[in-house]
C-alpha cells in the first residue's frame, strides 16, 4: 500500500475481508466472496448485535436501505445504476460493493465524450493481428468482459456522460449476458458467467446530457442517493475522510471540533441560500457536497501543516472555503461576499470565538480574489 498513492478497497481493507470471509457462514449468491449480510456489515460498519470478536469499522455513511437494495440488486439478474450529486459517495459504495463481493473492484470504465464501443466491448493488439491474424490470443478485452468472463462485478462510472452508441451496447450485455466477437469464426462467443454484474453511477446533474434510453433503464435497478443533510452525518463522513488524510500524510495537526462545527454551519447556510435563490447567477457553481467539504479541510490541513502552526487556524478554514467555492469571477466571489457580510459578521459579533477568525479569514480571501 506505501506504493500506491490510493489502494483500492480490496486492497486497503484486505486484512478485514479476509477475516470476515474466514468467519461468514452466511449462504452466498454464485461467485461471490462474503455472504449479502456481511457484504453489508463491511460496509456499514460493525454492532454489538452482530456478535462478532472484532470491530469492523463503517466506510460508507448512509441509509442501510440503500445499501441493502443495491446488495439485493447485484444478487439478482440485473445492473445497479447508482443516482444522485456530485460529492454524495456513489463511487465509493460501488467500490466498496464490488470489492466486498468481488474482492477486485479495478474493471472499471469510465464515461466520457470520447468512450466508444471498444470501451465495453473488446479492441485488438494491431500487432498481434498483423503477424498472427485475429484470434482470442489477439484480443484485447474490456473490464467489462473481464468481468464477464470471470463471474465478478464490472463498474461503468458516469454513465450519462457517454454516448447514446455506447449506453446501446450495454443493452446486450445486460439482457442477453454475452457479447458476440464477429470477427472470429470459431469461439467467437463470451458467455458472462454466474456473479457477473454491472454497477453503474450516473451525475443527477447531468441530466439532458445523454438521457438513458427507456431500453437500458428497464435493464438497472435505480438506488438513489441523496446529499447528506444530517450534520452528525456528515460530521461523521468527513472526520473519517481526515483522519484517513492525517493517518497518510503522517501529519499530527490538531483538529478542533469547534471548527468542523463552523465548516458544517458555513455549508448548510451555503446550501440554503442557494435552494432559495431565483437564478443560476445567485448560485454558487459549486454543488456543495459532502465530499467538496472534505476537500475544503484537507486543503486547510495541508496548508496549515506546511505553511501555518501546529493547529488548523479559522483563517485558514476560511481562506480554503473562499479558494475552493469561489470558481466563477465575480458571480461566486460576489455571492461569498455576500455571505460573509449578512451571515458571517452578525455570526462573530454574537458568538464570537472560531467565527472570529472566520470572518478575518474569509474576508481576506475575498480581498485577495477580488
Amino acid at each position: 500500500m506505501s506504493d500506491m498513492l490510493r489502494a483500492p478497497a480490496e486492497i486497503k481493507y484486505a486484512e478485514e475481508l479476509d477475516w470476515l470471509e474466514s468467519v461468514d457462514d452466511g449462504p452466498k449468491p454464485f461467485s461471490w466472496r462474503l455472504s449479502p449480510k456481511m457484504v453489508r456489515l463491511f460496509i456499514l460498519g460493525s454492532e454489538r448485535a452482530d456478535g462478532l470478536d472484532r470491530e469492523i469499522s463503517p466506510k460508507w455513511f448512509g441509509d442501510r436501505s440503500f445499501v441493502e437494495r443495491s446488495i439485493v440488486t447485484l444478487a439478482s439478474d440485473r445492473g445497479l445504476l447508482l443516482i444522485g450529486d456530485p460529492g454524495t459517495g456513489k463511487s465509493w459504495l460501488a467500490e466498496l460493493l464490488a470489492a466486498a463481493i468481488s474482492r477486485n473492484s479495478t474493471l472499471v470504465v469510465q464515461g466520457t465524450a470520447g468512450t466508444t464501443e471498444d470501451h465495453i466491448k473488446y479492441s485488438w493488439n494491431v500487432s498481434m493481428v498483423i503477424a498472427k491474424g485475429q484470434s482470442r490470443a489477439s484480443m484485447i478485452p474490456s473490464p467489462i468482459m473481464t468481468a464477464m468472463e470471470g463471474g465478478v462485478i464490472g463498474r461503468f462510472e458516469e454513465l450519462t456522460r457517454s454516448t447514446s452508441d455506447v449506453q446501446d451496447a450495454l443493452i446486450s450485455i445486460l439482457s442477453e449476458k454475452y457479447v458476440s466477437i464477429p470477427e472470429l469464426d470459431t469461439d467467437n462467443i463470451v458467455f458472462a458467467k454466474p456473479g457477473f454484474s454491472i454497477i453503474a453511477t450516473a451525475n443527477s446533474r447531468d441530466r439532458g446530457v445523454n438521457d438513458l434510453s427507456s431500453a437500458l433503464k428497464r435493464r438497472f435497478n435505480f438506488v438513489r442517493i441523496p446529499v447528506v443533510t444530517n450534520k452528525k452525518s456528515e460530521a461523521e463522513i468527513v472526520r473519517f475522510r481526515t483522519e484517513e488524510l492525517l493517518r497518510r500524510h503522517d501529519i499530527e495537526l490538531e483538529l478542533p471540533p469547534t471548527l468542523l462545527d463552523v465548516l458544517l454551519q458555513s455549508f448548510a447556510d451555503l446550501r440554503a441560500a442557494a435552494s432559495s435563490a431565483s437564478s443560476d447567477d445567485e448560485r454558487l457553481e459549486s454543488a456543495l457536497s459532502t465530499a467538496e467539504q472534505i476537500g475544503v479541510l484537507e486543503d486547510a490541513i495541508l496548508h496549515s501543516n506546511f505553511f501555518g502552526a501546529s493547529a488548523l487556524t479559522a483563517e485558514a478554514l476560511a481562506g480554503s472555503l473562499v479558494g475552493s467555492l469561489a470558481r466563477r469571477s465575480p458571480e461566486d466571489l460576489a455571492i461569498l461576499n455576500k455571505y460573509w457580510h449578512g451571515v458571517v459578521e452578525p455570526r462573530s459579533r454574537e458568538h464570537g470565538g472560531e467565527w472570529d477568525g472566520f470572518l478575518s479569514g474569509g474576508r481576506k480571501a475575498i480581498e485577495t480574489l477580488s
